[in-house]
């Protein structure tokens, strides 16, 4: 079993993180929803910038959301109801609704102008045009968090593969002799269009490995059928069905020593 699947098999699911952050002692529970917001804190953002098109309301939005999470609202987040992010998806079409709320009942109040400056209220049709924009803010921000790890990966090893794959998609029409002569140049040392080929396929597998522990991290239980779909409502599914393979027969060849202790 190679390093990715024992890290895969390592893996604090996100529903565990929401549990500690809600029944843990009071130190786990606090360092627990930084957990929580350092995961989703980003992909929230997007998405409120996306759906409300206003900074400050995005800004006003995202601080009840995460004074919700430090009193407790994710307590009631149930795991056999849904995906985690389904649930935060939910929380924030409320606040949502309730701040555009407010700034009606405001408007009212000053004796605004006829044109509300606030908007009509949104109601569930017109925020049904933001329905992918979660799912798209989190798939940016897990595509972002798989960079972050891939150049972690290339400092600790110094295996260029984040450079060479950087390199890639910034000069999509180079052939491989002049792609090794640039990145090679870029890196130092010279580089064969083979050996260029090779690095490139591996910092691609690195990648889809990222991307699937970064999945996992995100579910309750990380089988086939969940990873799938959640891959597959992220669009991500097509790019990492290799991983999925890798990681299927990494876990036979677990199963098999185990049984070969066994015997």
């Amino acid at each position: 079993m190679d390093d990715n699947d024992l890290r895969l098999s390592r893996i604090e699911t996100l529903w565990s993180v929401v549990r500690e952050a809600h029944k843990g002692p009071r130190d786990n529970a606090r360092n627990a929803q930084q957990r929580l917001m350092e995961l989703y804190g980003p992909a929230i953002r997007r998405y409120l910038l996306g759906a409300l098109r206003d900074p400050d309301a995005a800004d006003e939005v995202f601080q009840e959301f995460s004074l919700s999470l430090v009193r407790g609202a994710f307590g009631r987040a149930d795991p056999s109801h849904g995906r985690f992010r389904s649930f935060v998806k939910t929380s924030l079409y409320h606040l949502i609704i309730d701040h555009q709320r407010r700034r009606r009942c405001q408007a009212v109040h000053q004796k605004a102008l006829a044109v509300d400056p606030a908007g009509p209220e949104a109601g569930p049709g017109e925020l049904a045009g933001e329905e992918e924009a979660l799912e798209k803010a989190w798939r940016d921000e897990l595509l972002s968090r798989c960079w972050a790890k891939l150049s972690d990966e290339e400092r600790d090893s110094g295996k260029p593969c984040y450079s060479a794959l950087r390199f890639r998609l910034a000069h999509p029409d180079l052939r491989s002799p002049e792609l090794a002569a640039q990145l090679g140049a870029q890196l130092g040392k010279p580089l064969t269009a083979g050996a260029v080929r090779v690095l490139i396929h591996r910092a691609r597998e690195m990648f889809a490995d990222l991307l699937l522990e970064v999945v996992c991290e995100s579910l309750k239980d990380c089988t086939r059928d969940e990873v799938e779909q959640e891959l597959s409502e992220l669009n991500l599914l097509d790019y990492c069905r290799s991983a999925l393979e890798r990681r299927e027969q990494g876990k036979r060849m677990e199963v098999g020593e185990e049984v070969g202790v066994r015997s």
